[in-house]
């Protein structure tokens, strides 16, 4: 199992959310997306197709899409992503500053701490 490193979890990620907003994902969408460098997104896109985790469709318009797997990374982080961000927000915490430290606290735990994480909560408001 190849452990994935954050900077490719944000890079599948940021395809997802392109997708969801544009439909159609280009390098240089990724680029200001991330704020990174356009020879960035090239090096990333290029070893996150070779894992398997995304494609550039030569076919149509060099869209870059997600493989299943890729996609299953990228639904997993925007879930945490989302989960972290809203539920700093409930503690008070700014929109800004919850998004910036959800995009960092959803990579480092592990998927049983998330879920432990997520149950509490979820438990918890409903009381």
């Amino acid at each position: 199992c190849m452990v994935i490193r954050e900077s490719a979890e944000n890079y599948v990620e940021a395809v997802l959310i392109l997708e969801k907003k544009n439909e159609r994902v280009h390098s240089v969408d990724i680029a200001k997306y991330l704020n990174v460098s356009k020879p960035s997104v090239s090096y990333a896109i290029r070893n996150l197709s070779e894992a398997g985790y995304l494609y550039m469709d030569e076919d149509n318009e060099k869209q870059i899409k997600l493989t299943d797997k890729g996609r299953a990374l990228a639904e997993r982080m925007y879930e945490r992503h989302l989960f972290f961000s809203h539920w700093l927000e409930s503690l008070g915490i700014d929109e800004k500053t919850a998004a910036e430290e959800a995009c960092r606290i959803e990579h480092v735990l592990s998927r049983k701490s998330f879920d432990a994480i997520r149950t509490f909560v979820t438990q918890k408001n409903k009381k």
